[in-house]
């Protein structure tokens, strides 16, 4: 309205706003609960994760990082790598492999959930926002607020990783792929 040169009070803006059911800004931020965020955008909300897991090598017993990103809405699963350095360059590829426009897992979404590790870099946050899907850090030390993924990571550690024993990494990557084969 003031570009349009009316000038109108805080107090009737409030007043129009309370007619028509809606609170006031401030109001409006502290009822919005983490619940009804899921549910309203549950259709376009990924999560990622990495887990970890001790593999057997030449060079003696290594751990290697599996990096995980899950379509909520559909509890899909897509193995996106794993590493025994997931260092800057390797993390900005992951990004750029989910984020592709034509081939991505993370085609139509619009929020990627995440936690703080340090990982999920600037830059990596920054990847994945070029193509439109918002990187939503979570709050520290709250596994409950990405549940589904984190109960996916209890599910392949309890029924796969842990029950063998890895001989080198394209061992553990088989035993990933075949896990998710069979979780969908």
């Amino acid at each position: 309205m003031a570009n349009l040169g009316h000038v109108i009070s805080d107090t009737s803006v409030g007043n129009i706003l309370k007619a028509h059911g809606i609170d006031p800004a401030p109001d409006r931020m502290r009822q919005s609960t983490w619940k009804s965020f899921l549910q309203a955008h549950w259709d376009v909300l990924a999560s990622v994760d990495f887990t970890t897991i001790e593999v057997w090598t030449k060079g003696g017993l290594v751990t290697i990082y599996i990096l995980f990103v899950m379509e909520l809405a559909t509890r899909r699963v897509h193995f996106a790598g794993s590493t025994a350095n997931p260092d800057e360059p390797w993390m900005l590829q992951g990004a750029r492999n989910v984020s592709d426009a034509e081939d991505g897992f993370l085609r139509e979404k619009k929020y990627l959930l995440m936690d703080r590790d340090t990982k999920f870099s600037e830059a990596f946050r920054f990847i994945i926002e070029q193509t439109g899907v918002k990187a939503v850090r979570l709050p520290p030390r709250s596994p409950n607020s990405n549940p589904n993924l984190e109960r996916f990571m209890r599910s392949i550690k309890e029924e796969c990783l842990e029950r063998i024993i890895f001989f080198g990494e394209k061992s553990l990557q088989n035993a990933v792929a075949d896990f998710l084969t069979h979780y969908h």
